[in-house]
């Protein structure tokens, strides 16, 4: 994809502040970091979220989500980390491309991460959880559902 801002920082034609790098994964500084360390990780290849991302590219993100988070916490001395995906513009996708935020955390910062929480009703509950449990096999490319 020509216009991904991403695309075009794997592809070394926009300078990062590169933290790890392989065939497949990007793990830059973010240049509008929540706190610093903030960290993206992204994959080389243009998908624009979770559910078209390939499941080795994806497995490999996550894997070097955990390495870089452990670094983080270790090395800036973060109390804690949140590690964020979204998935659209109304979920606070900016960048159509996938990537994970790790925003380390210390105490008394400023980061606020937070969302209104809803109280639905036994039944409400029960007729999701019927919509989400009646996924068949063949409907899932990457999981086999069993609950």
């Amino acid at each position: 994809m020509e216009e991904c801002i991403f695309c075009k920082i794997a592809k070394n034609e926009i300078p990062s502040k590169k933290i790890y790098e392989d065939n497949d994964v990007l793990a830059f500084l973010d240049i509008n970091p929540a706190n610093p360390g903030h960290t993206l990780i992204i994959s080389k290849k243009h998908f624009e979220g979770i559910i078209d991302a390939d499941v080795g590219v994806l497995s490999k993100m996550i894997q070097v989500s955990k390495t870089i988070a452990k670094t983080i916490k270790e090395r800036l001395g973060s109390d804690g980390l949140n590690i964020m995906q979204n998935n659209g513009k109304h979920a606070g996708q900016l960048v159509s491309h996938i990537h994970f935020h790790i925003i380390p955390r210390f105490p008394n910062d400023k980061v606020v991460i937070s969302y209104p929480r809803a109280q639905l009703s036994e039944n409400d509950l029960n007729e999701i959880q019927k919509k989400l449990t009646s996924a068949k096999k063949e409907e899932s490319e990457d999981y086999d559902f069993r609950f």
